[in-house]
């Protein structure tokens, strides 16, 4: 029997069958973690009980934990073992901002859709919050604008104050996702800005006067207001993006 050949061809059919058994083997670490309700920071089991387990060699269960250790989904600790990840949106936030700076003739573009689909989740989200505020909460988002302002007059950007009121704002949804997709945003946006050397908010003024129309529609309990004024503010984060890129501070 002749032997097959070892060729482009049949290589690259070796390469397809291992990543789609290294694409199964981490679907079922996964439904491991599921069907004991393993928890973050819980110990995984050895990689010989995951072999065992699996009915797989050492390195496909090492392939596998690899890939699934760049989604955050498990930990591995090198000399003490493999644990259950934080799940976070780290991935999303690296690939987003890979995806905004791999376009070199039009990032602004990228970087577009990405504040158009934080506008829309926000201008969604500030309709569900603007009619049930409570005093404390409205008074806490006062306190972050007042130090906006004060920030402001020295003519310092004031980037933790504007990302704290956007996080304020929503905590009464007690959405714990919700945090952490604004959070994802605003830190490819930074990212973003500072790899391509854009200024921070070159008119602090405006970036606290926004802030303000916004505090003052849900004082008054005007959801519409409320939401085009959060429309307004995006404006001006798209309109800054813009002029950052061609340059312009």
């Amino acid at each position: 029997m002749s032997e097959q050949p070892s060729g482009p061809r049949n290589s690259g059919l070796r390469s397809a069958r291992e990543r789609r058994v290294s694409g199964q083997i981490q679907r079922e670490v996964m439904q491991l973690i599921l069907d004991r309700k393993l928890q973050p920071g819980a110990p995984l089991p050895t990689e010989t009980e995951l072999m065992e387990d699996l009915g797989v060699s050492r390195n496909s269960v090492r392939e596998a934990l690899k890939a699934l250790q760049a989604l955050d989904i498990v930990d591995i600790r090198h000399g003490y073992g493999t644990y259950v990840g934080q799940a976070s949106l780290t991935p999303l936030v690296d690939g987003l901002t890979f995806r905004a700076l791999s376009q070199l003739d039009d990032d602004t573009r990228a970087l577009g859709e990405i504040l158009q689909v934080r506008e829309v989740l926000e201008e969604g989200l500030i309709r569900r919050v603007a009619a049930s505020l409570t005093d404390a909460e409205l008074d806490r988002l006062e306190a972050i604008v007042v130090r906006m302002e004060e920030t402001g007059g020295t003519g310092s950007p004031f980037p933790e104050l504007d990302r704290e009121f956007h996080e304020v704002l929503y905590q009464s949804l007690g959405n714990t996702l919700v945090p952490q997709l604004l959070g994802a945003f605003w830190n490819v946006f930074r990212r973003v800005s500072a790899a391509r050397g854009w200024t921070d908010d070159p008119t602090p003024d405006l970036t606290v006067r926004r802030h303000r129309d916004i505090l003052t529609a849900l004082r008054a309990r005007d959801v519409e207001r409320a939401q085009r004024a959060m429309a307004d503010h995006f404006r001006g984060i798209e309109a800054r993006a813009g002029r950052g890129a061609r340059g312009v501070g």
